[in-house]
């Protein structure tokens, strides 16, 4: 497994992308999924890593805007066959370590409260539960975590 900051504009991370949205949208109504489009995630404030096979085949990437305040985890997915091996936990640590290299110490996310594994992997890498932020509304189909001071 190999983790690399890349483009997201990419055919092959443009699937797992929408795969994620398939997903996402099973679960939630469209006006509760705060999804970042590909333009968004092609501004220069955000950092993309994708995760790879050795042989190059993706299985997951994930995102983090870099604000003054605070660093956000966006776009986080795992394909289901690599799950369950450490493959989240260690996208989720190359993000934080990279934007610690920018200077951010506090990390934010939105998730659902359906995201069962998701909910623990954030509560076992430090996450706490708190209030929304940003620009987000408080939303019953949401749930807010924090890392570290703000």
């Amino acid at each position: 497994m190999q983790i690399a900051f890349e483009t997201p504009d990419q055919p092959d991370v443009h699937e797992l992308i929408g795969e994620l949205d398939a997903y996402l949208y099973s679960l939630y109504p469209p006006e509760n999924v705060y999804a970042l489009d590909m333009a968004s995630l092609l501004d220069p404030s955000v950092l993309f890593a994708v995760v790879r096979t050795t042989d190059g085949a993706p299985i997951g990437c994930g995102a983090i805007v870099i604000k003054p305040e605070y660093g956000e985890i966006k776009r986080m997915y795992v394909r289901p066959t690599a799950r369950g091996k450490g493959v989240a936990r260690r996208l989720i640590e190359s993000l934080e370590a990279k934007a610690e290299q920018q200077g951010c110490r506090t990390f934010m996310l939105e998730t659902g409260p359906t995201m069962r594994e998701a909910l623990i992997l954030y509560e076992r890498l430090g996450y706490q539960c708190r209030g929304p932020f940003g620009d987000y509304p408080e939303d019953p189909l949401s749930v807010f975590m924090q890392k570290g001071a703000s």
